[in-house]
């Protein structure tokens, strides 16, 4: 008998190891400012209690019932008298910390959060991801964390004029945004291929605009001519809809920046109102992606339309900024148009390129004049740039850089590190489909978005970064997801995490698996990241071994090694695998990762040489 206790004990004795040393990790996206760790731990039951000391607070003690119920499926009581066994969320301190600062103590007895009201519902997100889970016990470890972002501005631009995504897929994002600290949400709302925001004094952008015909199959280059679907994809929003998603992102600390393109990418509003073209229909709301030479002109009625239009945006989204694109703009219509080169005469422009920056200046001066600053692409720095506009750089640093130098506030979000509609491995055809280049995981979190080409002064107008997800290949809620995450962990901690701070081995080894995790808990897809495969020698038979480790605890392998294809068939990884005798000849390991939650990675492909 007593031989079957001692094992038993010994489990437990394990368990409950190995949950204190779960307990006492601390493992937050991004990674904070600092970090003490203490002994112990806080236990969060169904009896714990929220105190909300302040209006501001009482706010944010709901938004953390609403995501510790979804994430667990029980809220907590909102007590204001309670002492112990108690979560404190303060947003009425004397001595104020800096917006979205935050202090975060756990003791074995209570929970503080301190700050504004930024500040705290950040706190209340780093409490979240510090939650462990033991059977149906919730523990937090005792810390003490001092927690402040690098950058202002921590952004994601999601394109929804390639292909529309309801409010819900929308509001599925921006959880995942909130709890990585990001608050700015990009909505490029209109495009060649569909308008996407309902204009109440212009109803032909919502009945014609906003639909196309078809879509062309593949990607841009695959098929000459193309080859269509032949189905009919489009959508919008209603003004309701947009300002119900406002507010959801208000509630999460994130600020919705509407971009309305001007004056190229604007075939889809010409195939509805074609007089404010340059005379080069008929026009069609566009099947296809790329650069269309067919643009505004720089007529009254132009201006007018988009002058309304700007009004009912700035009546729906606060935002003290409203993108207005700018970017690839051919100019080949003005130049041919004898109108447009009347207007470069009467207002004495050199070009077409100082014609583009009068247009983007007379609609900042609209801007202006109802309280709002523009956010332009790079290409708006052509011709001159306007005196009050901020350059969101895309085409690398450069237009940045020029933009700070010239005193212009910058978001940087230059392709190579921030386009996360790239693929996530070499091999494009182990990926879906992607609209070019290659994009992994660690060149996104290395980026650092202030350039060593500017001043300290200079600097200074760098406001944050920005990743950019365009849809021209993206059509699905799963594959969106999956092109965004982890990806976008990366660049949470690239907007938060000062450079100093960061460790790319410890974000990808430690933190990021529980971060996925608790994605898929929740329901989000993602991009499962290759295993670390390592060939060593074996001491006994001389022979290789090849050992794979996934990148999330408590998923499968499988694996061939004869080149032929990997699935659920094929040999489970057990421990490290003997390579055969190949009389010198190359093996191809290919091989497949199955989370516990039954996700399916991609087949990875190594050469053995």
């Amino acid at each position: 008998m007593k031989k079957r206790i001692i094992p038993v004990l010994c489990l437990l004795l394990l368990n409950s190891i190995t949950f204190a040393q779960q307990a006492n990790e601390v493992s937050i996206i991004p990674k904070p400012a600092s970090v003490e760790k203490g002994i112990g731990a806080f236990i969060i039951s169904k009896h714990t209690n929220i105190l909300a000391k302040g209006a501001d607070a009482e706010k944010v003690a709901s938004m953390f019932n609403y995501f510790l119920n979804k994430k667990y499926g029980f809220v907590l009581k909102i007590n204001n008298t309670v002492t112990t066994n108690v979560i404190v969320l303060n947003t009425t301190l004397r001595i104020k910390l800096p917006y979205e600062a935050y202090q975060l103590k756990v003791t074995n007895h209570s929970i503080n959060i301190s700050g504004e009201r930024s500040g705290v519902f950040y706190g209340v997100q780093s409490l979240l991801q510090l939650i462990h889970e033991n059977g149906r016990q919730l523990s937090v470890p005792v810390v003490t964390i001092d927690d402040a972002p690098n950058f202002a501005y921590r952004g994601l631009m999601l394109d929804v004029g390639r292909h529309f995504f309801d409010i819900d897929e929308i509001k599925k994002i921006l959880d995942v945004m909130a709890s990585l600290k990001l608050n700015r949400f990009h909505w490029h709302l209109t495009d060649d291929q569909g308008w996407r925001l309902e204009i109440k004094k212009y109803p032909k952008l919502t009945s014609i605009s906003a639909w196309r015909d078809s879509s062309i199959i593949g990607g841009y280059g695959d098929f000459k001519p193309f080859i269509y679907d032949g189905q009919r994809s489009g959508g919008f929003y209603t003004q309701d809809q947009a300002r119900e998603v406002v507010k959801y992102a208000a509630e999460r600390n994130i600020v919705v920046i509407p971009e309305i393109e001007m004056p190229g990418h604007s075939t889809a509003v010409l195939a509805a109102y074609p007089e404010l073209g340059n005379g080069t229909g008929p026009y069609k709301v566009a099947g296809y992606g790329g650069v269309f030479y067919t643009i505004y002109n720089p007529g009254e009625p132009t201006f007018k339309f988009l002058e309304d239009v700007l009004t009912e945006v700035m009546a729906i989204f606060p935002s003290k900024y409203i993108h207005i694109g700018g970017d690839e703009v051919p100019k080949d219509e003005w130049k041919n148009s004898p109108f447009a080169q009347l207007v470069i005469k009467d207002n004495h422009l050199k070009n077409e390129e100082e014609l583009q920056s009068w247009f983007i200046s007379r609609i900042e001066k609209f801007l202006n004049k109802n309280g709002r600053n523009l956010i332009g692409w790079d290409e708006i720095l052509e011709g001159g740039l306007s005196p009050n506009a901020t350059v969101m750089s895309w085409r690398g640093e450069q237009g940045g850089i020029d933009a700070a130098k010239q005193g212009h506030d910058v978001i940087m979000s230059p392709g190579g590190y921030m386009y996360i509609d790239h693929a996530q491995a070499k091999d494009h055809t182990t990926e879906p489909l992607a609209i070019g280049g290659f994009l992994p995981l660690d060149v996104v979190y290395n980026y650092s978005p202030r350039p060593a080409a500017l001043t300290p002064d200079q600097q200074k107008h760098i406001l944050g970064v920005q990743a950019n997800m365009w849809t021209e290949y993206i059509a699905t809620d799963n594959k969106l997801e999956y092109m965004l995450f982890p990806r976008v962990a990366a660049l949470a901690e690239v907007g938060w995490t000062k450079s100093e701070n960061k460790d790319y081995k410890n974000f990808s080894e430690n933190r990021l698996p529980i971060f996925l995790k608790n994605l898929e808990r929740s329901g989000v897809n993602y991009r499962i990241p290759e295993a670390d495969v390592v060939i060593n020698n074996d001491a006994q038979t001389g022979r290789k071994t090849i050992a794979i480790t996934p990148f999330i605890a408590d998923s499968k392998i499988y694996y061939t090694v004869d080149g032929h294809k990997a699935d659920n068939t094929a040999n489970l990884y057990t421990s490290p695998i003997l390579i055969p005798y190949t009389n010198g000849r190359p093996l191809t390991l290919k091989y497949i990762i199955v989370t516990a939650g039954n996700r399916v990675s991609n087949e990875f492909i190594v050469d053995i040489k």
